[in-house]
């Protein structure tokens, strides 16, 4: 055993510990609480994302953290029709400083305020029962993408991207996020469409996974930041939960307006 190779284990565990217990404090508070932990890590995603396109312009990296999380944080208290373009003026604002990446940076700091936004609405309207569902579902697409992937292998999905993800990695999280939504089915009393919202929700956290991968490469960095000793940062650690969190929020947004 090298200890190279496991130098970093010590940093990885403690931080991992840290984060998943502010995170669950968080989340069972609700409210207020949970409020403003999104809108933090939200603002330290649009940091991290201006810093990656424009490493140069510190300045609007801070800027831009602080206008969307508040922007995030006011969004979920204002009617929908004001609240979209509370969480879109952040992102051309920014876009207006990100220099020939302006379209890149765009697309993403809308992307994150609008899983800020999804997070926020997700435990507040339907629940801790539902977060909870989230994030089982993302973490089984995870877990069993890995570890199918690994003992099956086969051709890779988007070698481009991500050169280790496989089609039968990422066919073993469909089938676990069924699962998760199966048992959540039984213990809400829900009918069988939550199986195909969970792999639904599955694929959306995978998108999420691969859009960061993209990111990442076209920047040409091999972490979003240093902020999570070990990690990475509050972009490689959120992306899947990003991803599915606003897959959740449009069907949720669909529903209401078909009075469903």
């Amino acid at each position: 055993m090298s200890e190279g190779r496991w130098s970093d284990l010590t940093a990885r565990v403690g931080s991992a510990v840290v984060l998943a217990g502010w995170a669950g404090i968080e989340l069972w508070l609700g409210g207020l609480w949970f409020e403003s932990f999104i809108a933090i890590v939200t603002g330290l995603m649009v940091w991290e994302l201006m810093r990656m396109i424009a490493p140069e312009r510190s300045g609007p990296a801070i800027q831009m953290a602080l206008l969307t999380g508040f922007a995030v944080l006011l969004a979920y208290h204002l009617p929908p029709l004001y609240s979209l373009p509370v969480l879109v003026a952040p992102a051309l604002v920014g876009a207006g400083q990100a220099g020939r990446y302006k379209g890149l940076y765009a697309v993403f700091a809308l992307w994150i305020a609008f899983a800020g936004l999804g997070f926020i609405w997700i435990r507040e309207v339907k629940g801790l029962d539902w977060m909870l569902w989230l994030i089982l579902v993302v973490v089984a697409t995870d877990v069993a993408g890995y570890f199918v992937g690994k003992l099956i292998g086969g051709p890779k999905f988007w070698p481009r991207v991500s050169p280790k993800k496989t089609w039968s990695g990422t066919a073993g999280g469909w089938v676990a996020a069924a699962l998760v939504g199966g048992g959540f089915a039984f213990y809400a009393g829900l009918g069988a469409g939550i199986l195909i919202l969970s792999v639904l929700a599955s694929m959306a956290s995978q998108a999420g996974d691969f859009a960061e991968s993209a990111l990442k490469r076209r920047m040409g960095v091999k972490d979003s930041s240093n902020l999570i000793p070990g990690h990475g940062g509050f972009l490689d650690r959120f992306d899947g939960m990003m991803g599915a969190a606003v897959f959740v929020l449009l069907v949720g947004l669909l529903r209401a307006l078909w009075g469903a």
